[in-house]
């Protein structure tokens, strides 16, 4: 059986792990925002396949990452400001769209990423990954480091490198931790 999650569109892809911070003001989200706090639940994060964050709903696309509110607060404009941090991935089944324009998946749960060290022909990544926390430390809010596992390099460097959605979204679908290195490094080679 699937489970139900409230879907967020976003032209963006949310990877596990991974903070964000959005803004929300349209009713259908602020009503997801109270059901969050109500329930103690998250809701999922989805890159827009076609359509725009405001507006009509949108159409996601069919994998993405349940997020978790972290922080909330009010911005001067006076709209609901969110820090969210990415969980686990899932696959949208179906989707349907609530009365008030939320759109809802059910979805499927993708399996943990397995605790792999990180294998010789990644090092490189890994490096460039310290590399880049290094010059960026005081702006990052990245709270466990653990450059020897497969899954956390390549989940950190999908957040940090400068890749276009579609690229990230690709190692998003990537069920595999050393086949989803093997793809970031295709991509910075």
């Amino acid at each position: 059986m699937h489970e139900v999650l409230p879907l967020f569109p976003l032209h963006t892809v949310l990877v596990p792990g991974a903070a964000l911070g959005m803004r929300v003001f349209e009713p259908r989200y602020l009503d997801l925002v109270r059901e969050c706090g109500r329930t103690g639940g998250g809701f999922g994060v989805c890159l827009i396949a076609e359509g725009e964050e405001a507006g009509a709903p949108a159409v996601p696309e069919a994998c993405g990452t349940e997020a978790r509110i972290e922080d909330f607060d009010t911005g001067p404009d006076g709209l609901l400001q969110l820090r969210l941090r990415g969980h686990r991935r899932f696959r949208v089944h179906r989707t349907r769209v609530r009365d008030n324009g939320l759109v809802e998946a059910e979805v499927d749960w993708c399996a943990p990423d397995p605790v792999a060290e990180l294998q010789p022909q990644h090092a490189l990544l890994g490096e460039v990954l310290r590399r880049i926390l290094e010059q960026f430390e005081a702006d990052l809010a990245i709270p466990e480091r653990r450059f020897d596992e497969a899954a956390w390099v390549g989940w950190r460097l999908a957040e940090l490198l400068p890749l276009t959605l579609e690229q990230r979204q690709r190692l998003l679908e990537q069920d595999d931790p050393d086949q989803r290195l093997d793809a970031m490094l295709d991509l910075i080679l």
